[in-house]
Order: structure tokens, then C-alpha cells, then sequence
């Protein structure tokens, strides 16, 4: 099966390689909503979060020193949980390194991955929707330099009001030491930290490569939103996408959808409405600046003076922590 998909496929000789985009963003931003209209799109399959791509070719899991792929990869894989929803097998997988040409670089492979998943859904064009890859665009650049991204960005006080009432934010931004402390300034730097660094990375990709869509219009007029999204990518829009609702996917990616995909609503835009006046005054006070640079309006334009010295301290406290993880930092932030 796997040197039938090289032979078979266009996406080699038309110019596109697989993955050919990557949606990415914040956590509960809405790269879910927008994974599910373009998987819906007759000429594009969207696999559902990877979690290793760009992680395991920079701490080289599997791989040589130059990045070149050991039959370890294979073994990795395959005891992966979340590979096993690409329904790959391990000859298929063998198949990937049976070429003329040796080694076999970890780009290629996984491209061969993506290339089997497009052909088990009967599409020519694979990209993946993993909003924390947004934190990895340049590796991912490097390794695809035609790879397209499309960062989706929510305001940020939506983001807090959900991740505020998210039963896996322990798993994510309540990992970081202040979040215990102070939960709405933790989320609003964890928020700034992937926007700034997708805002940083992406533009200097230049307007073909990286594309950014806002929440808000995606879910007011999605398919004004989705005609635009399809011209950056360079095909036509199909009706499909905003009728996405239709097609819930079994599997367990389905089953994790509790009921019936809805269709986006407006209202669905500004949770933040909820939050308590002194919640929404922290959260601006930390990272009001950046509301400020997408044009999202303040509710509390002039945050105290002590509201401020607490959102400076959180501030040091989660740029050390990100800091001593190893994690990429946003130039703005002076690292």
C-alpha cells in the first residue's frame, strides 16, 4: 500500500506535498470548529492532533543525529495511542522506508504518513489541525518549506472564560506554577504566549504560506470565512464546509463530540460577558497590549495600580516557568 499511495497521488507531481496545511492557535480558540469545515471539503483531509510531528524530529525520538529515520520511529509509532487513529499499519509504515534512496529523511516519512491517510480518505490533499503547533512553526517550516498555516485567534478573554471552566486545563495551561495561584492572569499569558508566537513566526512566512482567521467571523459569517481560507489555500469553496454538521465523523474523534455537531452561532463568541468585572480587570491588565494590537476593546480601559504590580510579578513567574521547560519564548517578551 505504501509505494502504491508515492505512484498514486498526485500531490508529488501537482506541485503540493503533503501536509500540505496546518491549522493551528491557542487552545479553545476554535481550531476544532474550523478542523471540522475543512475536513468537510471534498479535496482536503484534516488529521485530528497529531502530538508528535515537530516533537520527536527536535528531541530526534527515533531519528539519527541529522534526522534521518531508524526502524525505532516505526516501533514508537505503533505504541503511540494517538497514531492508532490514523489506522496505519506496520507494513505500511515499513513500506515508507523501502526506497532506493537511503536514509530516508524524517520529512519524507511523514510525509508518506499523511499520503496514506489521504488515500484511506479518498482525498489527494492532508493537513493536520494541532493548535500547539502554533509554538513549532519554524521547525515545521524547515522541514516543509511549502506547508501552508492558518492560526486561528479568538479574544483572549473567550479563551480565559472557557479554559476557566475546561476540565482539562490541568493538562495544559495548569501545568504552569502560577496557575494555582491565579488562574486568569496564568491563562491570559498563556494565551499572549501562543498568539505572539504565531504573529511572530508566521508573517515573516510571507502571504502565501501564512494566513490568520479571526473566531469571532468565523462563527458570524463562516462562509465569507471559509471563501477566504479557500483562496489561501488555492482551491475552490464547497458548501460542504459550512454545512460540516452534516458528516459527523465516527471513530473516536466523533465519539468525543457529545450530540450533534452544531452549526456556528454568533453567540457562541463572547463567553467572557460571564466573567465576574475584576476577573476580565486582571486578565486585561496582563495582557491588555495585545487585545489592543488585534483590535479587541477593552472593558476595563484604566486596570488599577495594584491590579497591575500583580499581573507584572505573574508575568516574571510564567515567563521563568516556560523558560525553565525549554519552551520558545515570544521576542516581545524580551528572552
Amino acid at each position: 500500500m505504501g509505494s502504491r499511495v508515492r505512484s498514486s497521488l498526485p500531490t508529488r507531481t501537482s506541485g503540493a506535498v503533503n501536509p500540505f496545511v496546518f491549522i493551528v492557535g491557542c487552545l479553545r480558540s476554535g481550531t476544532t470548529l474550523l478542523r471540522r469545515m475543512v475536513d468537510a471539503h471534498p479535496r482536503l483531509a484534516i488529521i485530528h492532533e497529531t502530538q508528535w510531528v515537530p516533537r520527536w524530529f527536535e528531541r530526534r525520538v527515533g531519528l539519527t543525529r541529522e534526522g534521518f529515520v531508524t526502524p525505532e520511529l516505526i516501533s514508537r509509532l505503533l505504541d503511540f495511542p494517538r497514531f492508532a487513529e490514523l489506522r496505519i499499519s506496520r507494513q505500511d509504515l515499513e513500506r515508507l522506508m523501502e526506497t532506493e534512496e537511503e536514509p530516508v529523511p524524517y520529512s519524507a516519512f511523514v510525509s508518506g504518513v499523511f499520503d496514506l491517510y489521504g488515500e484511506a480518505q479518498d482525498k489527494r490533499l492532508v493537513g493536520e489541525k494541532s493548535p500547539g503547533y502554533v509554538r513549532y512553526l519554524p521547525t515545521l517550516h524547515a522541514l516543509w518549506p511549502r506547508a501552508r498555516f492558518v492560526h486561528v485567534i479568538r479574544d483572549g478573554r473567550d479563551v480565559c472564560a472557557s479554559v476557566l471552566n475546561w476540565k482539562k486545563a490541568g493538562h495544559n495551561v495548569g501545568r504552569h506554577a502560577t496557575w494555582a495561584d491565579d488562574p486568569v492572569s496564568t491563562a491570559a499569558f498563556w494565551w499572549e504566549w501562543h498568539v505572539r508566537l504565531g504573529r511572530e513566526a508566521g508573517p515573516s512566512l510571507g502571504p502565501n504560506l501564512y494566513h490568520e482567521i479571526r473566531y469571532e467571523a468565523l462563527v458570524s459569517d463562516p462562509e465569507a470565512t471559509c471563501k477566504r481560507l479557500c483562496s489561501f489555500l488555492g482551491f475552490p469553496y464547497d458548501e460542504a464546509m459550512v454545512d460540516y454538521q452534516e458528516r459527523k465523523e465516527t471513530g473516536s474523534w466523533g465519539r468525543a463530540a457529545k450530540g450533534r455537531w452544531l452549526p456556528p452561532t454568533p453567540g457562541m463568541k463572547e463567553r467572557h460577558s460571564s466573567m465576574p468585572v475584576e476577573e476580565v480587570e486582571r486578565f486585561e491588565a496582563a495582557v491588555g497590549d495585545l487585545l489592543d494590537e488585534l483590535g479587541y476593546p477593552r472593558a476595563v480601559p484604566r486596570p488599577g495600580p495594584r491590579t497591575l504590580r500583580d499581573a507584572s510579578e505573574i508575568r516574571k513567574l510564567f515567563v521563568r516557568d516556560v523558560h525553565s521547560r525549554g519552551g520558545l519564548l515570544p521576542e516581545r517578551w524580551g528572552a
